[in-house]
């Protein structure tokens, strides 16, 4: 029988190492803090590889969790409404064209609280097809029940995204309709599974810096940490109850992927949402503090994302190439 694996808990004793590790990391200073996440990165990755996903909503809108960020939720008046699943033949022609343009992993992604039976039917069909291109398969579709993951593996998929969003005790801030604790049992049906694990977070949301340490330690406290490390910068929309919120600056950003980056030294940290409104320059600091994915393509479920021939563009001006 397969070793069961149970996930850290937020009050373990190793949490509390790592984040006090996290929380010193992130007050050296600028510069030896990016060198020193340069070196690790450089000692575990080709430094000018960038592993590219695409994402794609394959059901918009309707969502009944009310997580603060969030413009899918029914509970914010966001103006985004709530759609019928995208039909297969549409979801595999996107696909296709993802990998056309140098994508790796594709994501699918449903506004739900977690997926019925009837739900998981049609998508376990979507991961079959795509996997069929050859790309690397990746499903967020909120909360698993039992039994779901290993369903979602026999049809091929290889990564679950569940993030953790945040630290646990600014969790409740954000989100009332689900705590940490589901999060972890969700995370830890998929590992069990024998699915890959992407799982994160989004900063920016008004968190203290010793929050952000606490959701890098939670992080790096799962054994095995999870293979990819999604870090979002808040995209505020209108209609969400963050919106206004205080913008994170730049620097604290970065610093925030360069500790993902030292304190899980073998996962692929992805500057994944906020790239939008984020200088080329300050992209380039996270490669160089580690970063080493991106999601790639124009729409990140239903917020903006840098367009494909600017991120192309940014590749050329840095040396950077494809995974």
């Amino acid at each position: 029988m397969d070793q069961i694996v149970h996930l850290a808990t937020p009050t373990g004793s190793r949490t509390q190492a790592l984040r006090d590790r996290a929380r010193a990391l992130l007050d050296l200073p600028f510069n030896d803090l990016v060198f020193q996440a340069q070196t690790v990165h450089r000692e575990n990755f080709d430094p000018n590889r960038i592993q590219r996903s695409t994402l794609l909503s394959i059901k918009t809108g309707g969502c009944p969790e009310d997580c603060g960020y969030c413009p899918q939720s029914a509970r914010h008046s966001a103006g985004v409404e709530n759609e019928a699943m995208l039909p297969l033949d549409e979801v595999v022609r996107t696909a296709q064209a993802a990998k056309e343009k140098g994508a790796t992993r594709f994501c699918m992604g449903a506004a739900w609280r977690g997926p019925k039976a009837r739900d998981l039917e049609p998508v376990l069909e979507m991961v079959r097809e795509v996997k069929k291109l050859g790309l690397e398969t990746c499903c967020t579709l909120g909360m698993l029940k039992e039994g779901q993951a290993e369903q979602l593996r026999d049809a091929g998929l290889d990564y679950y995204n569940h993030n953790l969003d945040t630290a646990p005790e600014f969790y409740g801030e954000v989100i009332t309709t689900r705590d940490y604790q589901d999060r972890l049992d969700t995370l830890e049906r998929v590992r069990n599974a024998g699915l890959s694990v992407c799982c994160g977070g989004i900063v920016g949301m008004g968190e203290s810096r010793d929050q952000r340490a606490g959701l890098i330690a939670q992080l790096a406290a799962m054994d095995p940490p999870p293979e990819s490390v999604p870090i979002n910068q808040l995209v505020q929309v209108e209609g969400t109850p963050l919106a206004g919120t205080e913008a994170l600056p730049w620097a604290e950003f970065v610093r925030t992927i360069a500790v993902a980056r030292i304190l899980m030294p073998t996962s692929f940290v992805r500057l994944s949402a906020g790239r939008t409104q984020m200088h080329e320059a300050v992209q380039a600091l996270c490669f160089l503090a580690g970063a080493n994915s991106i999601f790639y393509g124009e729409k990140l479920l239903t917020t903006g994302n840098p367009e494909v021939a600017r991120d192309d563009a940014l590749f050329a001006a840095l040396g950077l190439t494809a995974a």
